[in-house]
């Protein structure tokens, strides 16, 4: 794999200046030093850090930093996890969608078969009637025959 072109950028981080390299953009590592400048704001606000030698100040801004890190990367797992199992529900509710449709396949050719049934018995009933009426037809008149 190729890596892109090395990026050697200034930023300013805690009011000092420093040189980072990378393969990332300069937008990218302005970025990194805002969002570090952003952490420092942070504890400059709470009266115990301005108490802190430097030492102190850097290990609670690495703790935040890390404790920053691992609480998005939880959250990223969680929505990992959270999509596989939605992946998942998404590929049972399309089994289940696909078996619907032959079940409903197999319904309406059961409809039709019946159709076709009920349609043959009509037919039948009408035949059946047809050779009554002829039959009650024939048999009134050998009646009437016979009365004369």
């Amino acid at each position: 794999m190729a890596l892109g072109k090395r990026n050697d950028t200034e930023v300013i981080i805690g009011g000092k200046r420093y040189k980072l390299m990378g393969f990332e953009s300069e937008e990218y590592l302005q970025k990194v030093a805002a969002f570090i400048n952003n952490k420092i704001a942070e504890l400059k606000s709470m009266d115990s850090y301005r108490g802190m030698d430097s030492d102190m100040r850097s290990i609670l801004l690495q703790i935040n930093l890390a404790d920053e890190y691992f609480k998005i990367k939880r959250r990223y797992e969680d929505s990992e996890t959270d999509s596989d199992e939605k992946s998942s529900e998404i590929y049972q509710l399309k089994h289940d969608i696909i078996a619907l449709r032959e079940k409903l396949e197999k319904a309406e050719g059961e409809i039709e078969r019946l159709k076709g049934d009920v349609i043959d018995e009509q037919k039948k009933n009408v035949r059946l009637e047809t050779e009554l009426d002829s039959e009650r037809g024939k048999g009134s008149n050998v009646v009437k025959m016979t009365r004369k």
